[in-house]
């Protein structure tokens, strides 16, 4: 795309915008005018003219125009707001030098005025109307979606994670519990946003939610209505599972009241355009005390989690020379079936436990803390690594993404924080002992391959 010619063609659509003058958006629809040139021009109006009332009446205008736009008019939209809505630099260098003459409050509120983008203001704005803050959250979406292609559109991107970081403050979230008699409406968005293990139907959602050792938590938002932001799905067990499909497969239901472990085996984002926002800490740790006062009896708190980076670090890995699985153990994992094999199984065990210890304490990402995203989350919440399940996926994605491997984070109430802050401050990995003695065995391994 030729930039200059889009800022161009952006520059007169909004100096035609301008020259419309106050109204409810510009020109009606009727008159010939593409969406674009209307939604620059309600834009214009949303930002100089009217009351209260009348900003919302172009504010709804304006995202029912946003909505009608295809993908490359949305492109040109953003770039009109990243181009058009951003801060004047002659106003923040006059600010700057007033508050550097003399640093007084009112030359820092100005100063801090001058550096706030307009466009922060626009989506304000637009966020007056009924329905706003969702049509936000969905136009943010979109927005994600472009910036691999358009990195300059990264300004806006920063606007909106800064101004849904207060919109979704903790305080405005409503935890609520999801079972078999909540609304249909809610019913389908939990299928439709499951992201760890897919619910194929409405029976396959009724083994989640219908049993009494089953319980399902989601947070909501007042301007959101009925979609949910995140939800987290558990099991009342007796003892800690080591596989998933123990749990999603039906089987012999539990009295909740002699349940001792709750386990968290899926938990879900649902809203793209809220990415960045924090909501699954707090989610995790609201539900363990909702939990503990329902059930005094439950002991353990624990996750029964995917792992969807092994497989991909461990052929990266390999293809380096970094890692030498055994010529036997490369052969079962290049086959199908193996999980039907006793021997085949042993053979993979004996070498992908060391190596899936090493993956959680030893690779990083490029942020220095550990390499799988799952992990950074737990971990990042105040959990420890406690046990490594394998196989504990047995499904295509828990094969393709992790080669069967599954773990357990636990939460302990009253180390909670503590193991937040050691993670935090110096990225340690709180883990069990046996998990340091797997990698001690792998490195074990590594110098004896050394030296051969």
């Amino acid at each position: 795309m030729n930039m200059q010619f889009l800022q161009d063609l952006l520059s007169r659509v909004a100096s035609r915008s301008r020259e419309q003058g106050p109204g409810l958006g510009g020109r009606d629809s009727r008159s010939g005018e593409s969406p674009l040139a209307q939604l620059s021009a309600a834009c214009h109006t949303l930002m100089t003219s009217g009351g209260e009332a009348s900003r919302i009446l172009v504010a709804q205008r304006a995202l029912k125009l946003y909505a009608e736009l295809g993908e490359g008019d949305r492109v040109a939209f953003f770039l009109l707001l990243a181009d058009q809505y951003a801060a004047n630099p002659d106003e923040v260098h006059r600010a700057y030098a007033a508050y550097r003459d003399e640093e007084s409050n009112s030359h820092l509120e100005r100063l801090f005025s001058a550096c706030e983008p307009a466009r922060q203001n626009l989506l304000r704005r637009l966020n007056l109307c009924p329905g706003g803050t969702f049509e936000l959250v969905k136009m943010r979406a979109d927005l994600l979606g472009l910036l691999k292609e358009h990195p300059e559109l990264k300004p806006l991107d920063a606007d909106f994670a800064h101004l849904f970081a207060s919109w979704f403050n903790r305080g405005f979230l409503m935890l609520e519990s999801i079972d078999w008699n909540t609304s249909a409406a809610v019913l389908e968005k939990v299928i439709h946003y499951e992201a760890v293990h897919e619910i194929h139907d409405w029976d396959d959602l009724r083994r989640r939610l219908g049993p009494r050792d089953r319980r399902c938590y989601a947070f909501f938002h007042p301007a959101t209505g009925d979609e949910p932001l995140i939800f987290v799905e558990v099991a009342l067990c007796r003892g800690m599972p080591d596989n998933i499909q123990s749990i999603l497969e039906s089987g012999e239901e539990l009295d909740p009241d002699n349940a001792d472990t709750a386990v968290f085996y899926s938990i879900s984002n649902c809203q793209r355009g809220l990415k960045g926002v924090s909501f699954g800490n707090f989610l995790i740790k609201q539900v363990v005390q909702e939990l503990k006062r329902e059930l005094p009896g439950l002991k353990e708190f624990v996750t029964l989690s995917p792992v969807p980076g092994f497989a991909a670090w461990l052929e990266s890995e390999s293809s380096e020379g970094s890692i030498k699985l055994s010529e036997a153990a490369e052969q079962v994992l290049e086959a199908s079936g193996w999980q039907e094999s006793v021997e085949q199984r042993k053979t993979l065990r004996t070498e992908l436990l060391p190596l899936a210890a090493r993956y959680f304490l030893e690779a990083r990402h490029p942020s220095g803390q550990p390499l799988d995203p799952v992990a950074r989350f737990h971990l990042g919440n105040g959990a420890s690594l406690h046990r490594l399940n394998w196989p504990g996926d047995t499904s295509d994605k828990g094969l393709r993404q992790a080669h069967g491997l599954m773990v357990n984070y636990r939460y302990q109430i009253d180390q909670i924080e503590q193991n937040h802050e050691a993670y935090s401050r110096e990225g340690s990995v709180i883990c069990s002992s046996d998990i340091r003695r797997l990698v001690a065995k792998q490195k074990s391994r590594r110098q004896e391959q050394a030296g051969a």
